[in-house]
């Protein structure tokens, strides 16, 4: 989940909203890869969750990081709670899912080196106090009652709110890790063929890198768990957003869509003031009833752009939200797939034409099946595994196209952090369909052995 945010000066002319997205826009060789990944942190003796304070704990590790390896760290109300370093910062999940979200690289062969660092360094610390860290799309075998809370403001308030809304809401924030992918657009026009792109072809990403089959100590029904738990989370603020494939879609559509979404929190001197259910709209005309007769910044345009949860969504660059967190390699296939299939025009329409003859409730189903069967969900004639191949191939010829070199050179281009996903379809097996097998062979239908063999 997102620190503060930085937007600006205050809101003075309705058409700063849009202006602020628009503002993202950038040429073509200014496009970056940001990657962003959770795991779960837990003792090792015990296997269960490391908590916020102690000798093994997530303070413990955060003040390792800062030590050890020059991270500077990020404060609220005296508790360190974050950690900031090169344009990377390390940030906590409400129950102490530890996520690094990344500087904003030019090419996936350095997004997977600062993946391959941050996770060396985790791992130093993690030895030190007796902890592991694992990539899972949901915790296997925890509790709620089990799982810590982490001492910042914002998840005190989400937690209150989760209740009212939906059903699963403390478990997506307690129990899950995700991957995502943040990407930029070079015009208006250019985004909104992206968001289309990402929004119909996220159920390919939930499929490909589903790793939540367990909860609670055993199988759930579900390949991804944690896909299926968003869509009874909150309605105003997830799902599929049906609105961004009408004619007229833009900034400013965008706007007014995240305008209508209640807000949680006001952020002022360090602190989180409750606005939970509160309209933007009444904040804009000084109405607001957390700050009365105050206006909004773009900074709280900013946060509250935060608090939106759709499967995609942007803010003044994209986020791609659908996949789970998950084992090492699978960290830099996220960021191959989506730029193969976003950063070249070719490998963009392609997959544009696969997915823009689709209704909305195709696109739905194709959410719903992805979460359950995996690549092996089917819906109205669309196989995902065949869908998968298609969206694949188009993404390897995408970073063809591109031609990034790594390793001095000796890499001609970033294709190969795919092999993980032409593996899965080429098996027809995903990550939640190995530990299924596990569970049910060498497991004995146990799930604690994940630990000691899907560890970082």
């Amino acid at each position: 989940m997102s620190i503060p945010q930085s937007g600006g000066g205050p809101i003075e002319r309705h058409e700063q909203l849009a202006e602020y997205l628009a503002s993202g826009c950038k040429p073509k060789d200014q496009w970056r890869i940001g990657t962003e990944h959770e795991k779960f942190g837990y003792c090792k003796d015990s296997l269960m969750p490391l908590p916020y304070d102690g000798p093994r704990s997530i303070k413990a590790m955060l003040e390792g990081l800062r030590d050890s390896f020059g991270w500077s760290a990020v404060e609220e109300a005296g508790n360190i709670i974050g950690l900031e370093k090169d344009g990377a910062n390390v940030s906590l999940e409400p129950g102490g899912q530890l996520e690094l979200s990344g500087a904003p690289l030019e090419t996936i062969h350095e997004t997977c080196d600062e993946v391959n660092t941050h996770l060396r360094e985790v791992q130093t610390v993690a030895d030190g106090i007796g902890a592991r860290f694992i990539g899972l799309g949901a915790a296997p075998h925890w509790t709620h009652e089990q799982m810590p809370v982490m001492p910042k403001g914002r998840y005190k308030l989400m937690t209150d709110y989760m209740g009212r809304v939906g059903t699963h809401g403390t478990q997506m924030m307690y129990r899950t890790c995700t991957v995502q992918v943040n990407l930029d657009f070079e015009s208006e026009a250019d985004m909104v063929q992206k968001l289309r792109v990402a929004l119909a072809l996220q159920p390919v990403a939930t499929a490909l890198f589903a790793n939540s089959p367990f909860f609670e100590g055993k199988p759930n029904g579900h390949k991804s768990w944690r896909s299926r738990i968003w869509r009874d989370l909150d309605a105003d603020r997830t799902g599929t957003l049906p609105f961004v494939f009408e004619d007229g879609f833009g900034f400013e559509a965008w706007a007014e869509y995240a305008l209508d979404v209640p807000m949680y929190f006001v952020y002022r001197d360090g602190e989180y003031i409750d606005a939970l259910g509160q309209s933007f709209r009444d904040f804009l005309n000084g109405e607001l009833p957390a700050l009365p007769g105050e206006t909004p910044t773009l900074s709280d345009w900013a946060d509250h752009l935060t608090t939106l949860f759709p499967e995609a969504r942007i803010k003044n660059y994209m986020e791609m939200r659908g996949a789970d967190g998950g084992p090492w390699r699978r960290l830099c296939a996220l960021p191959a797939l989506w730029v193969g299939l976003c950063y070249d025009q070719s490998a963009l329409d392609a997959a544009w034409d696969l997915a823009k003859g689709w209704s909305t409730e195709t696109r739905e189903a194709l959410r719903i099946a992805a979460s359950v069967d995996g690549l092996q969900a089917q819906v109205e004639g669309v196989r995902m595994h065949d869908l998968a191949l298609e969206v694949v191939t188009i993404a390897e010829a995408g970073l063809k196209a591109r031609a990034r070199p790594g390793a001095g050179g000796l890499v001609p281009d970033e294709t190969h952090f795919l092999n993980a996903l032409k593996e899965s379809i080429e098996t027809g097996q995903v990550p939640a369909d190995e530990l299924l097998a596990k569970y049910r062979g060498d497991w004995s239908e146990n799930v604690r052995p994940v630990f000691a063999e899907y560890s970082y």
